[in-house]
């Protein structure tokens, strides 16, 4: 009866901790570099495009919900690992941020026109614009769908 109940507490806590972990693992697997410049060396050598996340990722309401239904699954993990290189360029309120990366994400800000956030500008490894998006609803198969069809029409 004593190893019944062992073997149920331990089965208990890893279907509770195992996809926790598991999330864990696929957040680690998610590269986001912060500079266009070494996303796009990343990208010449591993022949990808770029995903370009404009966030105010500490007060953007949607750039928060993207982050959390998206881009912080293993689903899109994996399918950002095979489709793209990944380049967040945050504005924050609250975070410490250098002065020489707030002048860089603003003028890379300017230079693609972004005038809202979150703006998710998909770009070559040379730096020309492929198509934009932005907060989808409906989690990372409908969003990666949509990404997959705006990388789609650049090839």
């Amino acid at each position: 009866m004593k190893t019944a109940y062992v073997v149920m507490i331990v089965a208990a806590v890893a279907l509770i901790a195992g996809p926790a972990a598991m999330a864990q693992d696929a957040k680690a697997e998610a590269q986001w570099l912060t500079s266009l410049d070494e996303a796009k060396a990343a990208a010449q050598k591993a022949g990808k495009p770029i995903l370009v996340d404009f966030t105010g990722s500490d007060w953007c309401g949607w750039c928060i919900k993207l982050r959390k239904e998206v881009f912080d699954t293993p689903e899109f993990s994996a399918w950002a690992a095979k489709n793209v290189v990944l380049c967040e360029l945050d504005f924050p309120r609250q975070k410490k941020q250098d002065e020489a990366t707030k002048k860089a994400n603003n003028e890379l800000a300017k230079t693609y026109g972004v005038k809202g956030f979150p703006t998710i500008v998909f770009v070559s490894a040379d730096g020309k614009e492929i198509g934009r998006s932005g907060y989808k609803p409906g989690g990372p198969k409908a969003w990666t769908d949509s990404a997959d069809a705006i990388l789609k029409k650049a090839k």
